[in-house]
């Protein structure tokens, strides 16, 4: 995540590290290809999967780090009994150790393109969401008609904008964007939609359109968008509600979780597999 290599790498301008990442998997593993973790001398930045395998290779890297080693090498580990985990799968470790004159590298070899997400509205769940997401692998521009309303620090996926009308935003999102539709005023969400739609139209650039509220609200923005001349085929295209379907809390953390894992699953679908 975008996060872990910022903090990897403002670290590792002061302190040099051993970089574990997985090379090669078969069978049955817990994480895959080109996964990675930092280990310092105290510390450690990302994960490989845990238990077992984790800490064997944190040691491992480690007793590099005191011996003065230099030169990379791979290491081929069996996930079975011996190791005291029973997924059953084997995969290879490839170790490197890295300093500060290592970053630039670093970062162009390991930083993973973010799924752009537009979020409009900055009321309560709006903001759980900005949490939710912030760990995640989605760059987020959050964008309200109103001045005033986002918190003074964000995490740094996040960029947030004034837009009036907030309509306006839907233009400037990055091709291939997710939309979550939430802002304070029904005939906000109504504008915003409506602007989707029509990029939708013009572009067909737009991965996935989700309208927070009850089928109700969204029964009578489809008779409404209809009269604006939208197909169903074009309204079939918002989710509404959003979140996956059997939870009903409506406590903003819970709609922020239920949403993410949502667009989690979306994704996961959706995605070519390489």
């Amino acid at each position: 995540m975008l996060h872990h290599l910022d903090t990897f790498l403002q670290r590792l301008l002061h302190e040099s590290a051993v970089l574990v990442s997985i090379a090669r998997v078969q069978g049955s593993v817990p994480r895959e290809v080109g996964t990675w973790m930092a280990v310092f001398a105290h510390h450690v930045v990302g994960t490989i999967g845990g238990g077992q395998l984790e800490w064997v290779a944190q040691r491992q890297a480690r007793d590099a780090l005191t011996a003065g080693t230099h030169t990379a090498w791979e290491q081929s580990v069996a996930l079975g009994p011996g190791l005291g985990q029973c997924c059953g799968g084997r995969l290879l470790l490839r170790f490197e150790p890295v300093a500060a004159a290592d970053a630039d590298a670093l970062r162009q070899r390991l930083w993973r393109p973010s799924q752009p997400l537009g979020l409009f509205g900055g009321g309560h769940v709006g903001r759980a969401l900005v949490q939710a997401l912030a760990p995640l692998p989605y760059a987020v521009r959050w964008i309200d008609s109103r001045d005033g309303v986002f918190p003074p620090q964000l995490p740094a996926s996040v960029c947030a904008e004034h837009s009036d009308p907030v309509q306006a935003g839907v233009a400037d999102l990055p091709a291939g964007a997710h939309v979550l539709i939430m802002s304070f005023s029904h005939a906000e969400d109504l504008d915003i939609v409506a602007a989707c739609l029509q990029r939708q139209r013009e572009r067909a650039d737009l991965r996935f359109i989700g309208l927070i509220g009850s089928r109700t609200k969204w029964a009578s923005f489809r008779h409404r968008l209809a009269e604006r001349g939208f197909t169903v085929a074009e309204l079939d295209r918002v989710t509404c509600p959003i979140g996956l379907p059997g939870i009903t809390d409506k406590a903003p953390e819970v709609i922020a979780a239920s949403v993410v894992a949502q667009l989690l699953l979306f994704d996961a679908q959706h995605t070519p597999a390489v």
